[in-house]
Parts: C-alpha cells; sequence; structure tokens
C-alpha cells in the first residue's frame, strides 16, 4: 500500500499504561506505530529516510495523559501527505512529519493491538494493548466489523473476544474533606495495606492509624508529589521511620 491520504479511527479503553495500539511497516522503511507509553499516547511516523542520513524522516508527537483509566478514549489521525491532524477526544493536535517524502510505503500488513515479532530491536521491548477497542476504521475500512465476520485474512493471532469485560473494583472520590474509616483488627500483630490512587494535588494525607494499646501510629501521606510512609513506634529508642518514595 501507498499511500498519499490516511485517515484512521478509533475507540479505545485499558486499565494498563503501555501497549501498542497499531503499527504498520514497509521495506523502503516507512512505518507508523500508534502506542501508549506511560499512559499517553505516542504516534511514530517515517515517511521514509535516506541511508545517506541526509533525510531524516522519523516524527515522534505525544499528546493526552492518565490514558489508562479505564473510560473510553477516541483517536482520529489525518493524514495529507506531510501534513498530520491528531485528534484524541476532540483535542487536536496539528503538525508536519520530518524528512521530504509524502508517500507511506507499507508493504506487509498493518497490526491493531500489537505488532508481529520481527528481530528488531523495537519490536521485543514493546508490549501489545490489552483493553477494548471499538469502531476501528482504516481509510474507510470497518476493521472491527471485517474482524467480527473473519473477512480479514489472516483475521486474528491469540484470542480475541467480541465483548468488553468490566474490571470489577470500585473507585471512592475524596474531596479533601471527607474520609473514610473502617474498624481496625484487634490482636493483630500484622498491619498490611495496599491501595491505587490517583490525583492531581501534590499534598495531601492517604491513610492514618492509631495502633492499640498507645503502641504509636502510622501515617501515609503525599508530600510535594512524593509519597512518605510514617511510622511511630512509641516503645522503641529508635521510635519513628520515615520512608519517601
Amino acid at each position: 500500500m501507498k499511500t498519499l491520504k490516511d485517515v484512521i479511527s478509533l475507540k479505545f479503553k485499558t486499565s494498563e499504561s503501555e501497549g501498542v495500539i497499531f503499527h504498520g511497516e514497509g521495506q523502503q522503511g516507512d512505518y507508523i506505530t500508534l502506542e501508549l507509553k506511560k499512559a499517553k499516547l505516542v504516534l511514530n511516523l517515517n515517511l521514509g529516510s535516506n541511508q545517506l542520513g541526509s533525510i531524516f524522516g522519523h516524527t515522534s508527537v505525544t499528546t493526552g495523559s492518565l490514558l489508562d483509566d479505564h473510560h473510553w478514549h477516541s483517536i482520529i489521525i489525518e493524514r495529507h501527505g506531510r501534513n498530520i491532524n491528531l485528534t484524541l477526544d476532540r483535542h487536536m493536535q496539528h503538525f508536519r512529519t520530518n524528512g521530504e517524502f509524502d508517500y507511506l510505503d507499507l508493504d506487509y500488513e498493518i497490526t491493531f493491538g500489537g505488532m508481529p515479532f520481527s528481530g528488531k530491536p523495537s519490536s521485543n521491548s514493546r508490549k501489545n494493548f490489552k483493553g477494548c477497542m471499538e469502531s476501528i476504521n482504516y481509510n474507510g475500512n470497518n476493521i472491527t466489523d471485517l474482524a467480527k465476520r473473519k473477512k480479514l485474512e489472516p483475521s486474528n493471532v491469540g484470542n480475541l473476544s467480541f465483548s468488553c469485560v468490566e474490571p470489577h473494583t470500585v473507585p471512592v472520590f475524596f474531596n479533601a474533606t471527607s474520609y473514610l474509616e473502617v474498624p481496625g483488627r484487634p490482636s493483630q500483630d500484622l498491619f498490611s495495606v495496599s491501595f491505587q490512587f490517583r490525583t492531581w494535588n501534590p499534598n495531601g494525607l492517604l491513610l492514618f492509624s492509631n495502633f492499640a494499646d498507645d503502641l504509636g501510629n502510622v501515617e501515609i501521606d503525599i508530600n510535594e508529589g512524593k509519597v512518605s510512609i510514617h511510622i511511630n513506634v512509641t516503645q522503641v529508642k529508635k521510635n519513628r521511620i520515615d520512608i519517601s518514595s
């Protein structure tokens, strides 16, 4: 496929921060890869370079953040020659690719949800996408519908299911004046807690608990963007432990 124009659109949701959404490459050195990196969307595109190095076509654009929130996000990529419009959730970013070429020359298949292992260093360091996609459209072809009706050859590698399983987690929102209080477990010499959190605020108390019999307390907080754990023990000489990350 040698194209001057491309329109690629899809919706996705995931709780993973890394993963290849789609990938295509050609023998001329052309490639297009859309992937999640650190929960941001990264588009890597090359319309061609030359071996002399005078034409360097690699272009990389990053957009969005916190895209691993298991909510639906929509992507539209519109390319006309070197002019690209990248739209994520209605926020459009316009840019021009590096190099001097206008055509995207892809000799092999395009893969959605991952990339085939090619032996190149770039392929084995990337994770495949884990999550849900819908409304995949590539240059007027409804890929989701074609895949479901098994009109693509080869259609899929591995286990594809045409449903989207919802996670069983229930989030809790705190508004900086609210808190959740739960009963402790008396006569236990083990204190264990785990949770995931997300916030824009650089400071805040995440957890506090007194130990029984006035033995001290434990506190977990965010201080200037760092998570700190403070354990106060009243009956030992070194009575305070501070851990920061």
